[in-house]
């Protein structure tokens, strides 16, 4: 990092700032230049605020000369990372497809989605238990009672299963869960991110709807800064002015995701889209620019679905896909499972 100072920069402030700097625990340089001078940084700058650098009346911009985020950066982990998810390993060569309905509707409803997406090739599942819904009068989920009837399809099928968590304090209702999900919604919500970060339960983290891929790795740098390092980088779309489609595809995320982080990276084609007919080649650009696993959902009769109907692949559309799916994933040089 280097903070350029103003032309009229006194002695006594600058002292003052590069004073603060070092009991932050940084080293500082200085740089004199003709019509500026320049303070260098060196050690470890992610936990700076640079809004607070800004508003010090010596200085006249601050940049970065590298990432703010440390623990997810590929420059510090140059090894993929492999998270095992209840004995599935996401990374690594491997490829797993996360099927499933948006909402656990009732009992007979999970089990029998769970009974079809595994003979189709499903290697885990996943189902709303907690619902983030635009509309309060919505369906919201079965909150617990959703995660009684995932376990309950679990066993019955032996798939791990992914749900999403909306609050830190249902904390206590995810401990059988495989994986944690973080809805779009909350991918900023730092108070959830920082009580995941104490837990070691693979996290799922959504990308927002109109957020950047650094504040993408900077909400998984929260997760990691509290020592859990299993989290797995979800890109779902994003908000544009296309009316087309429900968001668009940000399908570049994916490989550039890949070169800043050593993390795995998940691709959902339902929500990008929110049409079915666009699941299947969407997921096959998402095998073909490196993504680790596809999260799709599936729904034994989307119709009457209590959410997002118009997105959920039938049982019969969805193993058509992975038909087609798999020989992909082989010539692409990875594993299924």
């Amino acid at each position: 990092m280097i903070i350029i100072l103003k032309e009229n920069a006194g002695k006594n402030e600058c002292d003052s700032l590069i004073s603060m700097l070092n009991e932050k625990g940084v080293k500082v340089s200085g740089i004199n230049g003709v019509n500026h001078n320049i303070l260098g940084l060196v050690g470890d700058t992610s936990k700076l605020d640079i809004e607070l650098i800004n508003a010090q009346p010596v200085v006249e911009r601050v940049q970065r000369v590298q990432e703010p985020y440390k623990a997810c950066n590929r420059q510090f982990h140059p090894d993929d990372t492999v998270v095992d998810a209840g004995g599935k390993k996401i990374g690594g060569g491997h490829v797993q497809i996360i099927a499933g309905p948006c909402s656990v509707e009732s009992e007979e409803q999970i089990i029998s989605t769970a009974e079809a997406v595994k003979k189709a090739g499903a290697t885990m599942l996943r189902g709303g238990a907690f619902k983030p819904r635009t509309s309060p009068y919505s369906f919201q989920g079965l909150h617990g009672e959703g995660i009684k009837l995932l376990l309950k399809a679990k066993k019955a099928t032996g798939l791990p299963i992914v749900t999403e968590i909306m609050s830190a304090e249902h904390l206590d209702l995810f401990a059988d869960v495989d994986v944690i999900q973080v809805g779009a919604r909350n991918m900023q919500n730092f108070e959830l991110l920082k009580q995941l970060g104490h837990s070691d339960k693979p996290v799922l983290l959504k990308r927002g709807l109109a957020n950047t891929m650094e504040e993408l790795l900077m909400s998984a740098e929260y997760i990691m800064s509290g020592g859990n390092n299993n989290v797995i980088l979800c890109e779902r779309g994003i908000r544009t002015f296309e009316t087309y489609t429900r968001n668009t595809l940000d399908i570049s995320a994916v490989p550039l995701l890949k070169q800043r982080s050593h993390l795995p990276v998940v691709v959902d084609p339902s929500h990008a889209t929110g049409i079915v007919s666009l699941v299947e080649p969407l997921s096959r650009a998402a095998i073909a620019v490196g993504a680790d696993a596809l999260e799709i959902e599936v729904h034994c009769n989307p119709s009457k679905a209590l959410s997002d109907g118009a997105q959920q692949l039938k049982p019969e559309q969805f193993e058509k896909m992975m038909e087609n799916l798999v020989p992909m994933i082989e010539f692409c040089g990875k594993k299924l499972g």
